[in-house]
């Protein structure tokens, strides 16, 4: 299966690395998430920059993740000689509670067996590769800098001869060694030892983060997987969730749609925040909570639909024509212009998770003060807006129209907001907001349904289909056994199916018909199969579907039709979320799962 997005993700909630499975260091950006890149390979075979490790024909390679961790390891072996590159990011507690989460990746070499030889190519290429980036060896360290547009710089601290690295001389692996790279300069040089005991705390960190979350009967692996990898996605500086840790990988090679997902789009991250928190990770959800609530500061001000990790409103969209892009697929963008669109769908989405919050946690005073003035916001927000056309969850670039998401997504905010006052005993607002929801509730079963197609379609007024209509039932709007849904469900699969995989849509949008699907599309049609009853049908596709994913296990945002192989940004949030509601609907809940959730509760 040509599936060649086979990259391993690495990062401590402050950036991330993408490694491939031949231990290629092919996509970082530091300090953070969001900054420019220092490795690019992934966008540039040629001048994007890497830091590979080379050996010979006699040696094959492994990739795996220590089990239950975000620790990537790479096994080189030929039979006799052994060993291992083991890349992280730190993360761990530091001994007054705070966490420590330096912008640094981490490759412990371990000596397993015999004499085993390599070489590395060690070539960074900061500022996204713009201008000339020179290697001076030092007597700490190994410098890279740029000053073209922007001066930048990068420490390569290692136990490894440094002369022979920037030479690209053999090495020959006798003990235990290391490479840090740093976008600082530390303060104490580090050892083999002090690496070490880097490596093993970030485990225990790991291990610590996951056992938090419930056991499965079915699927327990791919949850777990999918949860790290979600986690690996939060910003912990301010609580973001970001869409995916890559820019401008395009959804068809050699097309454009390729956009920059470094971003916490309200949708995406909402959504994972649902998920996590009902895997029991309490603190993510209320790092995000915190971080929209400071990001509506006015009463009346509308919410954009995305926003920079470190909460920034403007996110200007730029090329970077240097680049030749991944598998020549131009343009490369830094930026997302789509941050000025209007989707209404997204207060339907943050309300859901801020009543979410109501019934999980306890609030403190403060906290409900500020959500209840939120809330009401939202109410008032939607009220005013509901009847006006948008650009819908897909983002059309296209001209505005009534879709049938975003006006189910719109009844959604009013129908969380009165479970929420009705908790906090606010019963005239209850009341008063009921009028709306029905109104709503009224608007769309006489507008979005089609008797032709014999389901809801895409928006008001066309028989076009469209994956995100299958959200209906899990928003609670309709009931799964509602002839309507199922009959929606089975239209869906009619028209949108393509060989085990969903389209979103099947009509035209700006750039044509879409050659890839929409992973999550398919995953939410899943979810819809159990749902009306087709559980067998469901877990057939689920278990195709998972077999997709890359050699560890991840997904990005679509799938070839053909070829299955992965595209889009990777890896996607978005994705994952879906993978883990998917597997715990068609997982039989254990005990164990049971008694944890009664005590988070």
């Amino acid at each position: 299966m040509g599936n060649n997005l086979d990259y391993g993700i690495v990062g401590n909630c402050r950036s991330a690395a993408l490694i491939s499975k031949t231990g290629s260091v092919d996509w970082c950006c530091l300090p953070e998430f969001d900054s420019s890149s220092v490795f690019a390979k992934l966008l540039d075979e040629k001048i994007g920059g890497h830091f590979s490790i080379n050996v010979d024909e006699s040696y094959t390679t492994k990739q795996f993740y220590i089990d239950k961790t975000n620790i990537l390891v790479t096994r080189f072996s030929n039979g006799i000689d052994v060993f291992e590159v083991h890349d992280f990011m730190p993360r761990f507690h530091k001994q007054d509670g705070t966490y420590y989460y330096p912008p640094e990746l981490v490759r412990y070499f371990k000596h397993i067996s015999g004499k085993p030889t390599f070489t590395v190519d060690y070539n960074p290429k900061l500022e996204y590769a713009k201008g000339k980036t020179e290697i001076y060896v030092k007597e700490d360290f190994i410098a890279s800098l740029t000053h073209g547009e922007k001066f930048d710089t990068l420490f390569l601290y290692t136990s490894f001869d440094k002369n022979a690295i920037v030479d690209k001389k053999e090495i020959t692996l006798k003990e235990d060694g290391y490479f840090l790279i740093g976008y600082n300069e530390k303060i104490f040089n580090p050892t083999v030892e002090s690496i070490y005991l880097d490596h093993q705390r970030t485990k225990v960190y790991w291990l610590n983060w996951i056992d938090k979350t419930p056991k499965y009967n079915m699927y327990n692996a791919q949850i777990l997987r999918s949860a790290l990898t979600l986690k690996l996605l939060s910003y912990d500086k301010s609580g973001a969730v970001l869409a995916a840790a890559t820019t401008s990988l395009p959804e068809t090679i050699g097309e454009v749609r390729n956009w920059d997902y470094r971003f916490c789009w309200i949708r995406d991250a909402s959504m994972v925040i649902k998920v996590v928190s009902q895997l029991g990770h309490k603190n993510m959800a209320k790092r995000y909570l915190n971080f929209i609530i400071d990001l509506i500061p006015d009463k009346d001000e509308k919410l954009q639909i995305m926003y920079g990790i470190n909460k920034e409103k403007k996110l200007t969209e730029y090329s970077l024509d240097h680049l030749s892009g991944y598998k020549d697929s131009k343009p490369v963008r830094v930026g997302n212009a789509a941050y000025k669109q209007k989707q209404n769908d997204i207060y339907g989405i943050l309300m859901d998770v801020i009543h979410q919050q109501f019934v999980s946690f306890s609030l403190d005073i403060e906290n409900t003060e500020e959500l209840w003035t939120i809330t009401k916001g939202i109410v008032w927000v939607v009220n005013k807006h509901w009847k006006e056309p948008d650009k819908g969850i897909w983002e059309f670039r296209g001209e505005d129209r009534h879709f049938t998401f975003s006006k189910v997504l719109c009844w959604v905010a009013i129908d969380r907001a009165i479970k929420v006052a009705e908790i906090l005993n606010k019963y005239h607002k209850a009341n008063k907001w009921k009028i709306i929801k029905d109104e709503i509730k009224n608007d769309i079963m006489s507008n979005a349904w089609s008797d032709t197609a014999n389901a809801f379609t895409q928006a008001y007024g066309v028989e076009d289909l469209d994956a995100s209509v299958l959200l209906m039932e899990p928003y609670g709007f309709i009931d799964a056994k509602d002839p309507k849904y199922v009959s929606t469900v089975n239209a869906i699969e009619r028209e949108l199916s393509n060989d085990g995989l969903l389209y979103r849509y099947k009509n035209k949008d700006d750039f044509g018909l879409p050659s890839s699907s929409f992973t999550i599309c398919t995953f939410w049609f899943i979810n819809s199969l159990y749902k009306i009853g087709e559980e067998e049908k469901a877990k057939a596709m689920f278990d195709k579907l998972l077999s997709y994913s890359n050699h560890l296990g991840l997904f990005s945002e679509d799938i070839d039709f053909k070829t299955k192989r992965l595209l889009g940004n990777f890896p996607q949030a978005y994705s994952h979320l879906a993978l883990i509601e998917t597997a715990i609907n068609l997982s039989n809940v254990t005990t164990d799962e049971k008694v944890k959730s009664s005590i988070a509760n």
